[in-house]
């Protein structure tokens, strides 16, 4: 038959290179998932701007007086007061100036944070909503500049100069809005953080006032959601000659809440 013939096949060789391929791959980092999430870093900045520790706990914004006059006693009507003060009040009003502080900062616009910071605080309707606005964005503005945020800035203008700039004393809604800038928050998702952030804390007093138990207070959160969503849409729409509100209840109470007897809350 000749000198022809097979050479015979190593396996161990061939294995060999198949382990050391193997090897290699998984030695190299995975891109999918060692890059963090855009989304993911837009929510957590969302949720701890939302829920920031700015004192909001100790205001009622009216519901105080109103709990002592029997015009709030229960969940119905604690939903009700929420969702026309959602629909027609002052807290769209205030949305709509942390919409127009988050372009004024990521623009470096100084002049227009320092405008709306004055606008802000004409529009407060008693001493007691003008104390809560200016102690929370106080509080907000401070916690801003001490924390090492991981989020990369894309601002032209530097935080410090943008919380110096926006007022002092600096209203809850421009310091809301340059953090949002500052955090790289969409428009709509600040907007809905913080008319979910000022629902959850209302329905908070009137668990406490009423008194509601726990599970009313989040079914209440959760029948406000269709609400939020809905002012938030209309509040990125507003033009700066819309921007109103039909808040004389609020006005009253807080008002009245001034010289209550006993009070638990500052507002």
């Amino acid at each position: 038959m000749g000198n022809w013939a097979l050479k015979p096949t190593n396996n161990n060789s061939q294995q060999s290179t198949v382990n050391s391929q193997q090897s290699t791959v998984n030695s190299q980092p995975s891109t999918v998932n060692s890059q963090p999430s855009t989304v993911n870093n837009q929510l957590l900045c969302l949720l701890q701007l939302a829920f920031a520790p700015v004192g909001a706990y100790s205001y009622s914004e009216g519901i105080e007086s109103l709990v002592e006059t029997g015009a709030i006693d229960s969940e119905i009507s604690l939903r009700n007061w929420l969702q026309n003060s959602l629909e027609f009040g002052a807290v769209r009003v205030e949305a709509a100036v942390a919409v127009r502080a988050l372009r004024a900062a990521k623009i470096g616009d100084l002049r227009a944070l320092s405008y709306w910071n004055a606008w802000a605080t004409a529009a407060k309707e008693s001493e007691e909503l003008r104390l809560q606005s200016w102690q929370m964005g106080r509080t907000l503005t401070r916690l801003l500049v001490d924390l090492r945020s991981p989020v990369v800035s894309d601002l032209t203008t530097i935080v410090k100069d943008l919380v110096e700039v926006g007022g002092n004393p600096c209203n809850f809604a421009i310091g809301f809005g340059i953090a949002a800038a500052c955090w790289q928050i969409e428009e709509e998702a600040a907007v809905v953080g913080y008319l979910y952030s000022w629902a959850a804390n209302l329905a908070g007093a009137g668990v406490k006032l009423i008194p509601l138990g726990q599970t009313a207070g989040q079914q209440l959160l959760l029948d406000l959601q269709s609400q939020i969503n809905s002012t938030a849409r209309e509040v990125l729409q507003l033009e700066d000659d819309d921007l109103g509100s039909c808040s004389w209840g609020l006005g009253l109470a807080s008002m009245a809440h001034e010289t209550q007897y006993t009070r638990l809350f500052r507002s």
